[in-house]
């Protein structure tokens, strides 16, 4: 989904920071983007690392001039119930999912206070909504924060111009759901929970995140946008 985003935000005009651990794949988003006559830079990210985000920060407003736009798209998932969910697991998928939206909204926030204002966009779930028997206790429970984080930064940041909104997807067509996805049974299962029939695309996620980001947003913000298929509808 980060992919998609970055290459329909430089489509759109916008110089865009590709920021990610996998540095293969990043640098291919940034070469694509360049070859197609956007502007774009690739940065190494570990989103749980402090030191990491204000470098990404730096490094963008040393390279454009200003932070507009922050998009925390980060995550991992898991599948476990509560009893047998180890302290190890629930604590690495709060740091990239939880603590990763909290470390780039921190990090964010006085880059976008000197530009003048800002859009914060969070990536949470369907699941940061409703529970699901077969997700994992710290895939719910951290995306539920990165609910109600966003709207207390919307609260806080309202008078510097700084919005914070969050997108709910569903089951995307992604590699984090290929596994349910590649056995037939978990993908019928799936589709049962979605009155429209079928997982979404990437690019149908990043035009709402477009939307957020952009000034047609502006009167937007502490918002969830569900982009779920119906999936949290009934």
């Amino acid at each position: 989904m980060g992919a998609a985003e970055a290459r329909l935000f430089a489509q759109e005009g916008a110089r865009v920071v590709v920021a990610d651990i996998l540095e293969d794949e990043g640098r291919a988003v940034e070469n694509d983007i360049n070859a197609k006559g956007g502007e774009a830079l690739f940065v190494r990210l570990d989103v749980t690392r402090e030191t990491d985000w204000e470098q990404a920060v730096a490094a963008t407003v040393g390279r454009f001039g200003k932070l507009d736009v922050l998009v925390n798209n980060a995550g991992i998932g898991g599948a476990s119930r509560v009893e047998d969910t180890t302290v190890e697991a629930w604590e690495r998928v709060m740091a990239v999912n939880a603590k990763g939206v909290f470390l780039g909204t921190r990090a964010a926030i006085p880059a976008m206070r000197r530009a003048g204002g800002g859009s914060i966009v969070n990536i949470s779930s369907q699941l940061g909504l409703v529970g699901m028997e077969e997700s994992s206790p710290q895939y719910s429970a951290s995306k539920g924060a990165v609910r109600l984080l966003t709207k207390l930064t919307a609260l806080q940041y309202a008078r510097d111009a700084i919005r914070a909104n969050s997108v709910h997807p569903g089951p995307i067509v992604t590699p984090m759901t290929e596994r349910r996805r590649s056995d037939p049974a978990q993908y019928q299962r799936m589709l049962a929970r979605i009155p429209l029939g079928r997982y979404g695309q990437p690019d149908e996620v990043a035009y709402g995140v477009l939307y957020l980001a952009s000034d047609e947003s502006a009167f937007v913000t502490g918002s969830e946008l569900v982009i779920d298929g119906g999936w949290t509808a009934q």
